[in-house]
């Protein structure tokens, strides 16, 4: 297991102060159930602040940033798009990344009005993803690895956070 790096909103604001004072007046509150990999804060009400909390998370960061605005125009549905990319500061050690903010709830079956139309919506979500020709994509790391393990046992609709359209 990685050795986890403690993040709070303190660190959150004293990095968005630092590296991007334009945003350093809006509000920062942790989102709840932020992730393992990353931990994840609102920035305002349009943004999300996402820091790795150990090493072994922290080339998703340069991935997300050259992948995730190659991949939204070829996907059905939304995803979050980088807006910043931040340094290491304030006794963070790695770089990190501001998001534009996705309204949703995490995908649970009782938050679901109609399971037929979030399957079919899943169902071509993934068919789009896996129609992107990997060919020239990142290769998978340690990092990846680790995710596929702690999540095998998982079903695809507790892994995906609904962000559809209702």
């Amino acid at each position: 297991m990685p050795l986890m790096t403690e993040i709070d909103a303190t660190l959150v604001k004293q990095l968005i102060r630092a590296q991007f004072p334009e945003w350093a007046a809006l509000p920062i509150a942790p989102v709840e159930k932020g992730g393992w990999d990353n931990r994840t804060f609102r920035l305002g009400d349009r943004m999300s602040v996402r820091l790795p909390s150990a090493l072994a998370y922290v080339a998703q960061v340069e991935k997300e940033h050259r992948w995730l605005p190659v991949l939204r125009p070829r996907l059905p549905s939304r995803i979050p798009v980088p807006v910043g990319l931040g340094a290491p500061g304030a006794g963070y050690p790695w770089p990190w990344s501001i998001y534009g903010w996705l309204d949703g709830e995490p995908a649970q079956a009782d938050r679901i009005h109609d399971l037929g139309r979030f399957a079919v919506d899943l169902a071509q979500f993934l068919v789009a993803l896996r129609g992107i020709g990997a060919r020239n994509g990142p290769v998978a790391g340690p990092h990846s690895r680790s995710m596929t393990a702690r999540h095998a046992g998982r079903s695809a609709c507790s892994r995906t956070r609904s962000t559809l359209p209702p």
